[in-house]
């Protein structure tokens, strides 16, 4: 079969993968903090794909001919923007922003996990913990303790690295930011949290100031994501209109070899 078949395949298929991309970034343009993610095409390998064993003859296990990789270009990467977003004046005591560079750092106590966020919509939740006295029963008396978390289950790290005890609910409470010296690979985990791998380097204190009663907005742009959008609808159809084409070559060749 000739490789406009396959090019239009392949091409059809990836652009449904950058429809996803953009269509996430549409559907999270009231997140707060969401950071808009950029899609990367690089041109496949001109070789064939061979499967481990077969490479003088070019066909898998089952004895079908490989698909040739030489056939156009694939999504090779998705970048995530970390532009600040536009501010948003809530009002309430326990929203905070970063104006600057910079992530709060949330913990899952049941895990240990600690992930980074730019979204600082918090709220002050309950958490018990014993007082480290004992009841007529010889059990730990619990004491009930509030906490800054993201309403999801995690606590907010604070300026130290600990978890933040909240005793006033209308104060202002001591966030920490922190930050790395670049995103580049930085893993996206889900919604607005991310998380920091090798490359990105070693924790250290942000630079960004603290602002409160105030949230950072997405970033994600609805006339850029509209124009990407239809720019993979129009490619689509160009990749479909490639594979009938060449469906419609097969079938006139096939009917002349008849």
């Amino acid at each position: 079969m000739n490789q406009s078949f396959f090019i239009g395949a392949v091409g059809a298929h990836q652009q449904l993968k950058r429809l996803t991309v953009h269509g996430n970034n549409i559907a999270n343009l009231n997140t707060y903090g969401f950071k808009a993610e950029k899609s990367r095409f690089a041109a496949l390998m001109y070789d064939d794909v061979k499967a481990v064993g077969t490479a003088e003859t070019g066909r898998d296990t089952e004895g079908y001919e490989m698909l040739p990789s030489g056939v156009g270009a694939a999504l090779w990467t998705t970048d995530t923007d970390f532009a600040m977003g536009p501010v948003a004046d809530t009002g309430r005591d326990q929203d905070y922003m970063i104006a600057g560079d910079g992530f709060f750092a949330v913990v899952d106590l049941q895990t240990n996990e600690v992930t980074l966020t730019r979204n600082g919509a918090f709220v002050i939740s309950e958490l018990m913990r014993p007082s480290g006295g004992l009841d007529e029963e010889g059990q730990p008396i619990l004491e009930r303790i509030y906490y800054l978390s993201d309403n999801q289950g995690r606590f907010v790290l604070g300026e130290t690295g600990g978890i933040i005890e909240v005793a006033d609910e209308h104060e202002a409470q001591p966030v920490g930011i922190f930050d790395y010296a670049n995103y580049d690979g930085m893993e996206h985990i889900d919604g607005t949290r991310f998380q920091a791998i090798d490359k990105n380097g070693g924790i250290r204190r942000g630079t960004g100031k603290l602002i409160q009663k105030k949230l950072e907005m997405s970033n994600a742009d609805l006339a850029d994501e509209l124009s990407k959008v239809i720019e993979s609808q129009r490619a689509y159809q160009a990749a479909l209109k490639m594979v009938q084409t060449s469906d419609e070559i097969e079938t006139t060749i096939n009917g002349l070899r008849s």
